[in-house]
């Protein structure tokens, strides 16, 4: 089923979110030739920022205390002047009318022909913690000024939740000389997103450069004054604390769409095309549910690549409903603990994980690659420490190479890094 569209040329396009997607979703708007009212909602005060560096270079130590660099986009100029944009910041979206095409921002009434909804997701939240001041997630910029903050006090830190964005925090706050301990539930982290083996050698990472890792035990209390003080871990052990990081994952933020008719499971449900099924209506970034036609799955991806992407294809196709084009990818995203880049590409659901290049127990191993089997294909690939590699299996799985082809892939990566490696010996 096709997007009926608006039945004319759109006029009016919003775009809820201010976000990567939503701001990528703007630039393509207009690279298209799009010249009407072009409208950016954001619930921030904050101009579109970068979200990876939150928890990387945001967070580290300066040598004369001087803040870091923003991590905005584009400056208020640029935006209003060169792409035309109407911001309405610091005031979320809270309903949505499909039949009236019109999106509620408190009383106001924002029209559209077209809208794109990327307004993202949410950091979960620990229970029973609101009361206590210290107790944070890092989801947005001024999560992220708050942690430096404390961090710049010397904080002693207890991050709960061993993921990605969980174990950036814990190896910024390492780097710094801080106290740090990280408890996670599960007896392997990182296992949903990297599989269960790959999920452990990762996770010795956080050992080998003098982090505590606490895993397969929960959290049983935060205490404290009117700041927090103490972890309870639910096997009794009392962790001090200044200052407690909370990355237990995300929700789609879809509060806002409760009424409007679209289908809300694990974000919004679309179709290929990132279409809500509303005439006019898209989804991008962290909020989409889409069927990926690259690898057959349907997803919802929380990463910086697929929130750019899905934000311009979103509003290509808002914009022109009867050319709309399906949106497929191979998944990827990376991450940098203690100055090692962890890169994954496609699938973790695999039968089959084989470590291709280096070895990952070997603690004086810095550089190791595995590849996910799935039936007689390649699915997944997993690089630390591999950047010129990974971009290449990502290739290979986007044109559905076979599991023989991406071992022969490997073979020749290795033989080749090996030559050059004597060739600098001989020199």
């Amino acid at each position: 089923m096709r997007d009926p569209g608006t039945g004319g040329p759109v006029e009016r396009l919003v775009i809820v979110g201010a976000s990567l997607a939503g701001l990528r979703a703007v630039e393509a708007a207009r690279k298209a030739g799009f010249t009407g009212e072009l409208t950016l909602i954001g619930a921030e005060l904050h101009l579109p920022y970068d979200r990876p560096p939150l928890s990387k270079e945001f967070l580290a130590a300066t040598d004369d205390g001087a803040e870091p660099a923003p991590t905005t986009f584009r400056t208020e100029e640029v935006l209003a002047e060169e792409l035309g944009v109407r911001l309405m910041l610091g005031a979320p979206a809270t309903g949505l009318d499909v039949e009236r095409r019109v999106v509620q921002v408190g009383r106001t009434e924002v029209p559209y022909d077209a809208l794109v909804i990327a307004t993202g997701a949410h950091a979960r939240h620990l229970p029973g913690s609101a009361h206590l001041r210290g107790v944070l997630p890092l989801r947005t910029l001024d999560d992220s000024v708050a942690i430096r903050r404390a961090l710049d006090g010397g904080a002693r830190t207890v991050v709960i939740g061993a993921g990605f964005i969980g174990s950036e925090v814990a190896s910024s706050a390492a780097k710094r000389g801080v106290p740090v301990t990280v408890v996670e539930a599960q007896p392997t982290p990182l296992v949903r997103a990297i599989g269960t083996r790959m999920g452990q050698a990762i996770a010795a990472l956080h050992e080998r450069h003098g982090t505590s890792l606490r895993c397969g035990v929960g959290v049983r209390s935060v205490e404290g004054g009117d700041h927090v003080e103490r972890v309870v871990l639910d096997d009794g052990t009392e962790l001090p604390a200044d200052l407690v990081i909370v990355g237990i994952g995300v929700v789609p933020s879809v509060g806002w769409l409760a009424g409007a008719g679209l289908t809300l499971d694990n974000g919004i449900v679309c179709d290929e095309t990132l279409w809500t099924g509303a005439p006019g209506v898209y989804a991008a970034g962290d909020v989409a549910n889409w069927p990926n036609p690259t690898l057959g799955v349907r997803q919802r991806m929380e990463n910086w690549t697929a929130a750019a992407e899905q934000g311009a294809a979103a509003a290509r196709n808002a914009l022109d409903p009867a050319g709309a084009k399906p949106y497929g990818t191979v998944p990827y995203y990376w991450s940098d603990w203690y100055d090692v880049r962890i890169q994954f590409v496609g699938e973790p659901e695999a039968d089959e994980v084989l470590v291709v290049d280096g070895d990952p127990d070997d603690p004086h191993s810095r550089r190791w690659v595995a590849l996910y089997r799935r039936g007689d294909r390649v699915i997944g690939a997993l690089a630390v420490q591999g950047q010129a590699e990974i971009m290449k299996y990502r290739a290979l799985i986007m044109k559905g190479a076979t599991w023989d082809q991406a071992l022969e892939h490997a073979a020749k990566r290795r033989r080749l890094r090996e030559e050059k490696a004597w060739e600098g010996a001989a020199v």
